[in-house]
């Protein structure tokens, strides 16, 4: 079976105009508590949705996390690259990540600050995708949130430096181990290099999917006084 074969048809919802928020970061709040379960439209839909996940789990899927999103960035030349990182919070700014401010995707952003975001959540049928310009978190809000993580990842911040090649896993453990060693029963401090961003968003794109890839899509574009258009487009 060749590449080409794999083939899905989409079902599952519509997305109306009359169905859309005014303002684009509440849309984007009822869908994300939709993707988490908190709140789904309609009886029927959550019947089928419930069940889809069924057919996943009995398949061996594991449940999507949807908090992961695709972070594109470009270098000055235009150079693109992408991974997924994780979303750590939505507010009036805008979407919150955390990550190494040395990495490919630090050094990056310190070069062009605008960046996209994507967010696949394939049990619903949907994207959002999301493109703005990014700045970094104050050392306060970022240690906050350094001081909630887990020990062994504060310890890693340590003993990663991301984006460097390494010579093998060996040294890398190492490396987290000494680490631990050296804060011994201490608080583990945040590292200078290690912090937050927040994408303020510019663009911000709902895709459901439809049937026969006649799918539903709006865009909302931010205009001068932080007002929002908000226009349907083409699939």
């Amino acid at each position: 079976m060749s590449i080409a074969d794999f083939r899905r048809e989409y079902n599952l919802g519509i997305l109306r105009r009359q169905d859309l928020e005014g303002e684009p970061m509440a849309q984007f709040k009822r869908w994300f508590d939709q993707a988490t379960g908190a709140r789904v439209s309609g009886r029927f839909r959550k019947f089928i949705i419930g069940f889809y996940k069924s057919l996943l789990l009995l398949g061996g899927a594991q449940p999507v996390d949807v908090t992961a999103m695709t972070l594109a960035t470009a270098d000055t030349a235009g150079r693109p690259s992408a991974r997924v990182v994780l979303l750590k919070g939505v507010d009036e700014r805008g979407f919150i990540f955390f990550s190494n401010y040395d990495s490919r995707k630090g050094q990056e952003l310190a070069e062009n600050r605008q960046a996209a975001l994507v967010f696949y959540w394939a049990d619903l049928e949907r994207q959002v995708c999301i493109a703005g310009e990014v700045t970094k978190l104050s050392a306060e809000e970022s240690e906050a949130y350094f001081k909630t993580r887990p020990r062994g990842s504060r310890l890693a911040a340590w003993a990663s430096r991301q984006s460097e090649v390494v010579s093998d896993r060996a040294e890398l453990e190492k490396k987290w181990k000494e680490i631990e060693a050296r804060y011994g029963q201490q608080d583990v401090a945040r590292p200078p290099y290690w912090g937050g961003y927040v994408l303020s968003p510019q663009r911000i794109e709902f895709w459901q999917g439809r049937p026969d890839r006649l799918h539903d899509r709006f865009r909302y574009t931010r205009q001068p006084g932080n007002r929002w258009v908000l226009e349907r487009l083409s699939p």
